[in-house]
């Protein structure tokens, strides 16, 4: 019978950690059960104020499942995946059980090799725009997943959804408790999560056509607004069920790989989510019956630093 072992745990866990999560809260575990890598939740990590009914949880949760798809694959022991196998068990995630030897796709090297490049920039980007070839492999990279996205085209779009995220962060900056608990994940004494004032936005200027989240940036140089027209994209799936948000969370992982083995940047705009009125706008602004589950950004820039993760060691449970 085939059955994964220590070593492809630990090789999984070492992707699976490197999946973006709100605020970089980094809420997973992992073990090996009965010859499966189990995916968990580690409630402990939810944010209480801006993540209360969990969707951003499962969203990180799902990107990180994607990772340890990639990293058994490359090894040449890919795994099936069955979301939420037990009913009794809310926090057991994911169940990934050795699939029959292969070799990795060439697709899954190079998704692979894009884990430790990828990570949330902040910064401007530069005003080239993404290629038509480009833009379809992202769409692509969340329909192989079961999820949708929508590359906002024209300033039209654009605008309306500047207004809908900058309604919305209006909404979460008037939010004491949710601005107090953003304070305690910014720039932390802690060198393993949190995000750094290295890896911020800069201070928001009124001409900004998107709302940043404010995690302590300095004023940007002179000359250095970000893009006129960036290109935006916003995923999403038909449904809105705890499965559905963690197959959110996997497209997500899949497209922002497929960005950055394309030599893009990307950062996530999650505002628009975070405030039911804004997410139905959203979601007529768009046409769409099914459900947004997070925004982002992608363009060409120069890399910034990444955030920090905890150790391997620290997320691998018994």
């Amino acid at each position: 019978m085939n059955a994964y072992d220590l070593s492809d745990l630990r090789r999984a866990a070492a992707a699976a950690v490197r999946a973006p999560s709100m605020h970089n809260s980094q809420p997973w575990a992992f073990r090996l059960r009965d010859g499966a890598v189990e995916v968990l939740a580690d409630p402990g990590r939810q944010l209480s104020v801006a993540d209360g009914g969990g969707w951003a949880l499962r969203l990180a949760l799902g990107a990180a499942t994607f990772n340890a798809r990639l990293a058994l694959a490359w090894a040449g022991t890919p795994a099936e995946v069955r979301l939420l196998p037990d009913g009794e068990d809310p926090d057991l995630i994911a169940r990934l059980t050795p699939a029959p030897h292969r070799p990795p796709t060439y697709t899954e090297r190079d998704l692979y090799a894009a884990i430790e490049r990828r990570h949330s920039n902040r910064r401007p980007f530069w005003p080239d725009p993404v290629p038509a070839d480009v833009r379809m492999r992202l769409i692509e990279a969340a329909r192989v997943e079961g999820a949708w996205l929508d590359l906002l085209v024209g300033m039209t779009a654009l605008s309306g959804f500047s207004e809908i995220a900058h309604s919305a962060d209006r909404v979460l900056r008037r939010d004491a408790r949710y601005q107090a608990e953003l304070i305690t994940w910014t720039d932390t004494a802690s060198e393993v999560e949190g995000i750094p004032v290295a890896a911020a936005a800069a201070v928001a200027e009124a001409q900004d056509l998107l709302p940043q989240r404010d995690f302590g940036g300095g004023r940007r140089a002179p000359g250095r607004d970000y893009e006129p027209e960036p290109l935006v994209g916003i995923l999403g799936t038909s449904g809105d069920r705890r499965v559905d948000q963690l197959m959110a969370g996997q497209a997500l992982q899949h497209v922002l790989l497929t960005a950055t083995d394309a030599g893009l940047s990307s950062s996530m705009i999650s505002q628009p989510i975070e405030v039911p009125p804004a997410r139905d706008q959203l979601r007529r602004s768009l046409g769409r019956t099914g459900f947004p589950q997070i925004a982002f950004r992608v363009g060409y820039g120069l890399p910034g630093p990444a955030a920090p993760r905890r150790d391997v060691a620290d997320v691998i449970v018994g």
